[in-house]
C-alpha cells in the first residue's frame, strides 16, 4: 500500500510539473503585451473612482440589480427542475452526451445565439442561463445520487417500488448535499445573469460596461459593490422557504414589452444556420471546401489561442490558489487576519471573469494578458477558498514548526492531492471562460464567433460554436481522465467546487 501510495505521489508532481513545462513553451507563441498609451495613469484613476462610489450617474441602478436577481433566479431554478429529471436518466449514454454538449457551450454563446431567435426578450436571458445549468445540475446531481448511501434504499425498494423507495429513503440522505451545490450554482448564476448585460440584456453587466467606457469609475465601483453586497449577504436572504416566493415575483420584475417574432424564428432555423454552399445548392463539393476554409481561416487560430490561453491560465491558477489558500487557513492567519484573507478571496471569486477581464482590456489593451491574469485571479481565488477550508482540518504538529517550513513541509503535501482535484475540477471551466472572452477582442474561439455574428453568418458562428463546445468536451474528459489515472478525488465534496 505505501508503495502504490509513494507512485502516486511521484506521478502527481510528474504531471504538475509537466503541466508547468508546457506553459512554458507555450509564453514565446502567446502575446503578452500591454499596447495601451499610459496604463498605469489609467489605473490610477480606476482606483481614485474607488474613493468617490456613486450611483447618481446611474439609472434605474436597483432596477438593474432586481434584473440580475431575478434573471439568476428564474434560469438556476428551471435548470435545478430540468437536471433533477435528467439525472435519473444519467445512466442513459444518449443523456449523458446531450448534458455535456449543452454545458460546454457558455452561457454567454447560448445569449448571442438566442438573441438572433428571439431578440431582447427575457426568454433569451431565461434559455442563456437555463440550457447549460440544466445540463450541470444533471451531472453533478447524478454523482451526488451514485455516492450515497443505498443500503435503506434497496431494502425499501424491495416492498414498494424504486420511485418510492428514491423519495422516502435515498433522497432524505441526499438533500443537504443537494440544496448546498444548488445554493452555490445560485452564487454563479448571479455572476452568469450579471455578466449577460454585456450582450444587451438589462441586467447590472449593461451599466457595469456602460460605466467604464464612459470612464466614470465612482459608478463602477458603486455597481461592484452592490453586487459584491448582494454575493456577501446570500445566505441570508437565499433562503429556500424564500425560493418560491422569489421565483413568483421574479416573472413580473424581467416582463417587458418585446414580442417573440415567428417569422425570425423560421428564418434561423430555415436559412440563417444553414451552410452558404446549401443555401446556394453548391452540394457536398461546396460545403467541404466552405468548411476547409473556414477551418484553416478561423477555427485553427481560434483552436491554438484558446489552448495557450487556457494553459498559461490553469497553470497560474494553481500557482494563485497555492499562494493564497494560507489567508484562510487557522493554521497561518489569526481570526481578525482571516477576516480580511475571506473577504478579499469573496471579492475575487465573486467579480465574474468577463468583468475583470473587461476592465483590464481597457486598460492594458487587447492582449491575452488581461485574460490570462482575469481567469487566474477568479479561479485561483476559489481554489484557495476551497483548500483554505480543507487545511483548517489538517492536526497541527506539536514540535513547534511554523511559516514557510509549516507550509512547505507539512501543509502542501497534506493538501495537494486536493488541490490538483479542484484544479483539474476547473480546467474545462477556465476553458469555457477563455473561448468566450475573444468577444472582448482576444483572438480565441469566442473572437471569430461574435465577428460572424456581427457579420450576419450565423451558419459560420453555428460550426465555430459546434467546434469550442466539442474542443470544451474533450479537455473535460482528458481531466477526467487524469483525475482518475492519479485518483484524485473529493467525492461529496464536489458540491462546492463549482461555486
Amino acid at each position: 500500500m505505501s508503495r502504490v501510495s509513494s507512485y502516486q505521489r511521484s506521478a502527481r508532481w510528474k504531471v504538475s510539473w509537466l503541466f508547468v513545462f508546457i506553459a512554458l513553451a507555450c509564453l514565446p507563441f502567446s502575446d503578452l503585451s500591454i499596447t495601451t498609451y499610459d496604463p498605469w495613469a489609467e489605473l490610477g484613476r480606476l482606483f481614485e473612482g474607488l474613493l468617490q462610489p456613486t450611483l447618481g450617474g446611474v439609472d434605474n441602478p436597483f432596477q438593474a440589480l432586481l434584473q440580475t436577481l431575478a434573471f439568476a433566479l428564474l434560469g438556476v431554478s428551471g435548470g435545478a427542475l430540468v437536471g433533477f429529471g435528467l439525472a435519473q436518466l444519467f445512466h442513459l449514454r444518449w443523456v449523458r452526451i446531450i448534458c455535456a454538449s449543452l454545458r460546454a457551450v457558455h452561457e454567454l454563446f447560448w445569449a448571442l445565439i438566442f438573441l438572433q431567435i428571439f431578440g431582447l426578450h427575457p426568454l433569451t436571458g431565461l434559455l442563456a442561463l437555463g440550457i447549460p445549468y440544466a445540463a450541470t445540475f444533471a451531472k453533478v446531481y447524478a454523482e451526488i445520487i451514485e455516492e450515497g448511501d443505498r443500503s435503506a434504499y434497496e431494502v425499501v425498494c424491495r416492498q414498494s417500488g424504486p420511485i418510492s423507495a428514491f423519495f422516502y429513503a435515498q433522497l432524505p440522505d441526499l438533500w443537504r448535499h443537494i440544496v448546498s451545490y444548488t445554493s452555490y450554482r445560485l452564487e454563479c448564476g448571479l455572476r452568469s445573469s450579471a455578466v449577460l448585460g454585456f450582450v444587451g440584456l438589462p441586467t447590472l453587466g449593461y451599466y457595469l460596461s456602460t460605466a467604464f467606457l464612459e470612464g466614470s469609475y465612482g459608478e463602477l465601483w458603486a455597481l461592484l459593490m452592490l453586487f459584491y453586497l448582494v454575493i456577501l449577504t446570500l445566505r441570508y436572504w437565499a433562503q429556500p422557504r424564500l425560493m418560491p416566493i422569489y421565483c413568483l415575483a421574479a416573472p413580473f420584475i424581467i416582463a417587458n414589452d418585446s414580442e417573440i417574432s415567428l417569422a425570425n424564428i423560421s428564418r434561423f432555423f430555415t436559412q440563417d444556420i444553414v451552410p452558404l454552399p446549401l443555401r446556394n445548392g453548391e452540394g457536398l463539393a461546396g460545403l467541404w471546401h466552405w468548411l476547409s476554409e473556414l477551418f484553416v481561416n478561423d477555427a485553427l487560430p481560434g483552436i491554438i489561442n484558446t489552448l495557450l490561453l487556457t494553459q498559461l491560465a490553469l497553470v497560474l491558477t494553481g500557482i494563485i490558489a497555492l499562494l493564497w489558500f494560507p489567508l484562510i487557513s487557522r493554521l497561518f492567519f489569526k481570526r481578525w487576519g482571516r477576516l480580511v484573507g475571506h473577504l478579499f478571496l469573496v471579492v475575487m471569486r465573486s467579480t465574474p471573469e468577463y468583468i475583470l477581464a473587461f476592465i483590464l482590456l481597457m486598460l492594458w489593451g487587447p492582449s491575452m494578458l488581461p485574460a490570462v491574469l482575469a481567469l487566474a485571479m477568479h479561479n485561483g481565488a476559489i481554489i484557495a477558498h476551497l483548500i483554505g477550508r480543507y487545511s483548517d482540518a489538517l492536526p497541527v504538529r506539536l514540535d513547534g514548526i511554523t511559516g514557510i517550513n509549516r507550509y512547505a513541509y507539512q501543509v502542501v503535501p497534506a493538501i495537494y492531492n486536493q488541490f490538483l482535484a479542484f484544479l483539474f475540477y476547473r480546467w474545462e471551466i477556465i476553458q469555457r471562460e477563455t473561448a468566450i472572452l475573444g468577444i472582448l477582442g482576444i483572438t480565441t474561439l469566442g473572437f471569430y464567433i461574435d465577428s460572424a455574428i456581427q457579420d450576419i453568418r450565423l451558419d459560420r458562428a453555428m460550426v465555430l460554436i459546434a467546434i469550442t463546445a466539442a474542443l470544451n468536451v474533450g479537455v473535460d474528459a482528458l481531466s477526467h481522465s487524469i483525475r482518475s489515472r492519479l485518483r484524485l478525488s473529493f467525492g461529496l465534496q464536489r458540491d462546492v467546487v463549482a461555486r
